[in-house]
């Protein structure tokens, strides 16, 4: 009798073993987590989507003989010489110089994504190098810093984006991009710096940190390697915040004339192109809207999933 009972529990006694000894990295439960939340996968998805619609604009603008910058007056236009709407011709309509809809949407969306990435990027890591020395050097050293990144944040910064923008005009798309880019970047670092100078002034009185100090490592490998690895959720969630932001605040300044220059479209130049005849031709205001909002919202959604995902007390594991 007992030996059946010990042939019984052994076997589970040796699966239960190795399966308990297994352990999670804090990476792997994150994206556990995220995997879990429903939303975020979904905004993924539709993220995914727009980018791969807008990576082949190239192949909407060959497979419909339609450039993103040539109109076609005789088959984009009615007799009365309004933009014809959605048909075979055009699949998403035309604009009011018969320029494709759907190809420059597809442009649009991509400079739209670009500059959103690009300018989030460069201002989180500099946000994120600005806050850590002013955090961390203390003294004078960050009194000077808040003071700049206070006074950055005072700035109408709308107005200034314009003023440099229509100032130093680019002579080329290339330009007008690389501009667009550093000036959201410019206005959006003072955000990212005292978000992360508030987290190093935290981390600095830790103790890992003053035994770090103790043991003879330099102010810049404390920075490096023990104050930076500890941020990286809050990096990573600035960054996913900023991308949003920027994509909205290009669409702002291309809106107003500011942005990209032309014939490059975005999708806030097709809406400030499309609310002079909107009443008439719905679509110039429709699609652009609609993708932007989208995009926004996928990337609000992400960025919250990814917040949760990071959160230690966010439960389920």
């Amino acid at each position: 009798m007992s030996g059946r009972v010990d042939v019984g529990v052994r076997p589970v006694v040796e699966r239960a073993g190795p399966e308990a000894a297994r352990g999670r990295t804090p990476s792997q439960l994150a994206w556990g987590r995220f995997r879990r939340d429903r939303v975020a996968v979904a905004s993924v998805a539709v993220l995914a989507g727009i980018a791969v619609f807008a990576l082949l604009a190239p192949l909407w603008a060959h497979l419909t003989g339609h450039p993103y910058d040539r109109t076609f007056p005789e088959t984009g236009l009615d007799v009365a010489g309004q933009p014809r709407g959605p048909g075979a011709e055009f699949p998403l309509g035309a604009d009011q110089l018969g320029r494709d809809v759907l190809v420059r949407a597809a442009y649009g969306t991509r400079v739209s994504l670009v500059v959103g990435v690009c300018a989030a990027l460069l201002a989180t890591v500099a946000g994120t190098a600005v806050g850590t020395l002013a955090g961390f050097a203390g003294g004078a050293v960050d009194a000077v810093l808040a003071r700049l990144m206070d006074v950055t944040l005072a700035l109408p910064y709308l107005l200034v984006a314009i003023m440099l923008a229509t100032t130093f005009r680019p002579a080329s798309a290339a330009a007008g991009l690389a501009l667009t880019v550093l000036v959201i970047a410019f206005f959006s670092v003072a955000a990212s710096g005292r978000v992360i100078r508030g987290q190093v002034l935290a981390l600095r009185r830790r103790e890992f940190i003053e035994a770090s100090r103790a043991l003879g490592s330099s102010d810049a490998r404390i920075m490096v390697a023990d104050v930076l690895p500890n941020l990286s959720a809050q990096v990573t969630v600035l960054a996913s915040v900023q991308i949003p932001a920027a994509i909205v605040f290009e669409a702002t300044l291309s809106f107003l004339g500011a942005g990209v220059p032309p014939p490059v479209p975005s999708l806030g130049s097709m809406l400030g192109e499309g609310s002079e005849v909107f009443r008439s031709a719905w679509w110039l205001l429709g699609v652009p809207g609609a993708l932007l909002l989208l995009v926004t919202l996928a990337f609000n959604l992400i960025g919250d999933g990814i917040r949760d995902a990071l959160d230690p007390r966010g439960g389920g594991w």
